[in-house]
Order: C-alpha cells, then structure tokens, then sequence
C-alpha cells in the first residue's frame, strides 16, 4: 500500500496489477480534483463516506450519494470535489496511472 498526499487530501493504492489499480480517495471538505479526462484510463468509484460532487463540462452538477457507483469513460470531462464534509471513494481503474489531462486546477499543477 501507499499513500500519496495530495492538495486536496490524499489517496491510498491499495492494489496494483497489468490489468486494474484499485485506490482509495480521501478529498477534505471545500477541496476539488482538478477537471481532467483520460486518453486510456477508464475508472469506477464507490462513494463510502460524504457526497461526492462531479462538476460537469456544462456547468451542472451532479451529487454521488454513499453507496452510489459513477462510471468514468474514456475521454470524458470530469471534477470530482467534496463540499460541506470530507468524502472517501474507492477507486477501481485500468493501470493507466499518469494518463490525466488537466484543464483546469484550483492548486495550479
């Protein structure tokens, strides 16, 4: 396992394989992911903990409830954020871990 802070709270890798990554994201209340897609990456999250915000390409919003899976595609637009409380995900992706391309970041990577 592994932690990787980050600016926004950190993730664990907890599972590394050819074919699947599997993490679990811990995001701090007030706190985003940078609006990102992925030119290979495909991911699944599972919202354990708190609301789970996706901000859109069109401006909408749309709420992740605990208990709740959202599916990623390939190439698609997404900002994960938490609002009034923390939110913990788990993660299960391809290995495709430094495929992100950001378009936005509110810490300026």
């Amino acid at each position: 396992m592994k932690r990787i802070d980050k600016p926004w709270g950190y993730e664990i890798i907890w599972a590394v394989t050819p074919d699947y990554v599997g993490k679990i994201l811990h995001i701090n209340a007030g706190h985003r992911l940078s609006k990102q897609y992925h030119e290979v990456k495909e991911e699944t999250v599972y919202v354990l903990e708190g609301i789970l915000y996706n901000y859109e390409d069109d401006g909408s919003i749309t709420q992740i409830m605990p208990g709740q899976p959202f599916h990623v595609r390939v190439g698609q637009i997404h900002r994960f954020g938490a609002d009034e409380s923390h939110v913990r995900v788990v993660e299960v992706s391809t290995p495709h871990l430094d495929d992100v391309v950001r378009l936005d970041d509110d810490y300026d990577r």
